[in-house]
């Protein structure tokens, strides 16, 4: 399966080259080590140019991380919501600003758009203050394990074929997300924990549950059918760390609600991991050691060991 070709607007052109350029000075901020060292880190599904983006923790994430390659599986800037209307505060500026200093530092920075940021599509190949643009991409392991790493829009029917619709239920989902904020403040000052309207939704509506299996289901094949032992995906802001008939699955997650990573740690161990700013280390939800490609299920996950090394952030 391949992209459809889009032929971005002028418009979307020149947003697409602020939102890189406004990254172009320093974020003011210098950290003298960062506490964990991964060999690849994969984020998806950031939405900046939202008032929903988790900006602030994603920034947290990045002083504290360094990775040797840094995938953005798409739906990393939320072109449909920046054409209602331009939002784009400091955090956002931060974020941005972070990633391309990452990239003058000599890390990798791979950025694959996503249907939210589709706009970048035809920038396929091309390098912005030293982020590469790639449709996809194909990642080797430590271990030798190749993943397919794609967004996944291209699996959604509904994004491929009935785009009025996709934007519609983009529309209702913010709408849940702005319901959710309010209830979530309201839950705050009662003194409850967090809670997400938009999860709860997914998981009793039906088609919800049978739509994201066969979303599963078809990327995996579809990796196996490449000829890579798995596939690395986002879109449906759903974080996953499995295997699914001896392929690996992996689904970023997202940072409007989840606040969820994959990394790779040196030895070829991938890590789901859910970031908490105000925590003393991330939670890891799931884990495939080395060799999993081949015959492991994932395990009962460990905690990341920190390493305090030179930050290259």
């Amino acid at each position: 399966m391949q992209p459809s070709h889009f032929s971005p607007t002028s418009t979307d052109a020149h947003r697409f080259t602020q939102a890189l350029a406004v990254g172009a000075a320093p974020d003011g901020t210098e950290d003298a080590q960062a506490t964990y060292q991964f060999r690849t880190l994969w984020l998806s599904d950031i939405h900046l140019g939202t008032r929903d983006c988790k900006a602030e923790a994603l920034l947290d994430l990045l002083r504290h991380c360094h990775a040797g390659t840094i995938y953005l599986v798409g739906d990393i800037i939320d072109g449909w919501q920046l054409r209602k209307g331009w939002y784009w505060p400091q955090a956002h500026n931060d974020v941005a600003q972070k990633m391309l200093r990452k990239a003058r530092k000599g890390c990798r920075v791979v950025f694959i758009p996503g249907n939210h940021d589709e706009f970048a599509r035809d920038f396929h190949g091309l390098h912005f203050g030293g982020i590469e643009v790639l449709s996809d991409a194909v990642h080797v392991t430590a271990d030798g394990a190749r993943l397919w790493i794609v967004h996944g829009d291209w699996f959604d029917g509904v994004v491929m074929h009935a785009k009025w619709l996709a934007h519609l239920g983009d529309a209702l989902y913010i709408f849940t997300l702005t319901l959710n904020r309010w209830l979530n403040q309201a839950r705050h000052r009662l003194g409850f924990s967090y809670w997400s309207l938009s999860q709860y939704l997914k998981g009793k509506v039906k088609n919800a549950v049978s739509y994201i299996s066969s979303f599963e289901q078809l990327l995996a094949e579809e990796a196996a059918r490449r000829q890579c032992e798995g596939v690395v995906c986002g879109h449906i802001h759903r974080a996953e760390l499995r295997k699914i008939d001896g392929s690996i699955y992996a689904n970023c997650g997202d940072w409007v609600e989840s606040l969820t990573a994959l990394v790779e740690l040196q030895d070829g161990t991938l890590q789901l991991l859910m970031w908490k700013p105000s925590a003393s280390a991330p939670v890891v939800l799931a884990e495939l050691p080395p060799g999993s490609a081949s015959t492991g299920q994932a395990e009962a996950p460990t905690q990341p060991q920190a390493s305090h090394v030179p930050c290259a952030s």
